[in-house]
């Protein structure tokens, strides 16, 4: 979700993207400092996002994130397993109605 928040928003600070996929989520989801930042952490670890230091719209030092090549790279992946597993979880449903 992160991934594809940057690819849609472009660069954004944690509560900014935290705030979007809660947004588009319509209230499904609800995700606080615990979750977000330990999840952006792994992601810049795994060089699928870069960060920098900037200043928030308040004018509040913030660290922004931005997509890499490699994570657009890895969104494709993972939007391929997605729609693979939600067409056999249809089939797999649909063969019981």
């Amino acid at each position: 979700m992160v991934l594809k928040t940057l690819e849609a928003m472009g660069s954004s600070h944690g509560y900014g993207i935290a705030r979007r996929i809660e947004q588009v989520a319509q209230g499904a989801l609800s995700l606080n400092q615990g979750t977000i930042y330990p999840a952006l952490l792994r992601l810049e670890q795994k060089r699928w996002i870069t960060s920098e230091w900037g200043f928030s719209e308040n004018n509040r030092r913030a660290r922004f994130y931005a997509i890499t090549r490699a994570g657009r790279k890895q969104l494709a992946t993972e939007t391929q397993n997605w729609t693979r597993t939600v067409s056999i979880l249809k089939r797999l449903l649909g063969s019981q109605s």
